[in-house]
């Protein structure tokens, strides 16, 4: 691979298989701790599994500052630091003896992984040109593997070496991936997209109203997305797999239902650069909901077509709203919206690992929490409706009508 931007978008694809992938080795390898390791984490799956809020606190808050400390550190600094931080965390994780350490090495990681999203994902926009939906689904689909992979491999991982190893690994792989990232040379990611057509002038109202969407729903996806896949592993458990002898059957499983969210992710990115947003958007949240009410009271082989449809519907909403950032927010903003967008995303996530482990203490299943999250999936079916169906989105020139048309303000 010759071309610059090519490689840096692969380390950028990379880094969003490690962001998913580190963030959900805990709500796995929780599994494998309660039965190696009780004396030092207790055998309960909710009080462990919170260990991990600080992470998600972090996380979220993390990405708040990403833009101001891009213009002053630059983005390569900040991805380097992304690889090699977060994978020195979980290599810190793996050697945790007690749960305020491994507390605190889960929420070193937060903060490193905060990194990822308004920083690489805003170089993914720029160098992708005209065709943002399918660049945007391909790193989907990268960041997608990640959140199957964590169950297959972290249970496999856990199983076979102990549940260290679960963190070790990863780890290893991060800080690697760091070293080579060293190598590589700074580019302006613009410069490297190549001629751009000029950002159209949209209507303030609709600017308005597209962007109050945006963040509306950053903040109930990040909630339902984090607390699906958190709690997907121990579904399959109780619902499907449940002696301990068949950890790495649950990781399968697991895997197996989030793959459908990747295939949605790719067939969506291909979809958006030919659709309106609203119009793909909509039947992803029409599903959401009822699905969710199935699931909570879903027994048997019947649990994994349901999750795989959940899977689909949350996967391929997350590529249309990114592509909501590139189509109604102009270059200069983007990195600052992406900041203010993923904080209000990961504050909703950070609140999903002490609602599931919560809620699953006080009722012993994860039918409550189900029932929680297809509230949420109603409040993204209504913020689906309210967000504008527009033909300039896929000609930009009609814009330009828009704006002469509308009156002064």
């Amino acid at each position: 691979m010759q071309d610059p931007a090519t490689r840096q978008i692969v380390f950028i694809n990379a880094a969003h298989t490690l962001t998913h992938y580190g963030l959900l080795i805990l709500a796995t390898a929780v599994l494998g701790m309660v039965q190696q390791a009780p004396e030092a984490f207790g055998r309960e799956f909710g009080p462990i599994l919170a260990l991990g809020t600080g992470m998600f606190v972090l996380y979220g808050l993390g990405a708040l500052p990403m833009g101001w400390l891009a213009e002053r550190f630059g983005r390569k600094g900040l991805m380097a630091a992304f690889f090699l931080g977060g994978g020195g965390a979980m290599v810190l994780a793996g050697f945790a003896t007690t749960p305020l350490l491994l507390g605190l090495a889960l929420a070193l990681l937060g903060a490193f992984s905060a990194i990822y999203h308004p920083i690489g994902t805003a170089m993914l926009v720029e160098a992708a040109g005209q065709r943002v939906g399918r660049a945007v689904g391909i790193n989907g689909v990268f960041g997608n593997l990640g959140v199957a992979l964590a169950p297959v491999v972290t249970a496999l991982l856990a199983a076979r070496l102990g549940w260290h190893f679960a963190f070790l690994v990863p780890g290893a792989i991060s800080i690697g991936l760091g070293l080579l990232y060293l190598r590589e040379p700074a580019f302006d990611t613009a410069k490297a997209a190549g001629p751009q057509k000029p950002f159209p002038v949209i209507p303030r109202a609709i600017v308005r109203r597209a962007v109050a969407v945006l963040l509306t729903i950053a903040a109930v996806s990040g909630l339902v997305f984090n607390a699906f896949t958190l709690l997907l592993p121990k579904l399959m458990e109780e619902r499907l797999a449940s002696s301990p002898d068949l950890l790495p059957v649950v990781g399968l499983l697991a895997f197996l239902a989030t793959l459908c969210g990747g295939l949605t992710q790719f067939t969506v990115g291909h979809l958006i650069d030919r659709h309106t947003l609203k119009s793909i958007f909509l039947p992803l949240a029409l599903v959401l909901a009822p699905c969710m009410l199935l699931l909570s009271v879903a027994e048997g082989w019947v649990v994994l077509p349901l999750a795989a449809l959940i899977a689909a519907s949350v996967f391929g909403q997350v590529t249309v709203n990114e592509t909501m950032t590139a189509r109604y927010v102009a270059p200069a903003l983007r990195t600052k919206l992406y900041s203010v967008r993923f904080t209000i995303g990961f504050l909703g996530a950070a609140i999903a690992s002490p609602l599931v482990g919560f809620l699953h203490e006080a009722t012993g299943s994860l039918a409550a929490p189900m029932l929680v999250l297809a509230g949420f999936a109603a409040v993204t079916f209504a913020c689906a409706l309210f967000f504008p169906n527009r033909p300039e989105e896929l000609r930009p020139e009609l814009w330009a009508r828009q704006v002469a048309a509308a009156p002064a303000e």
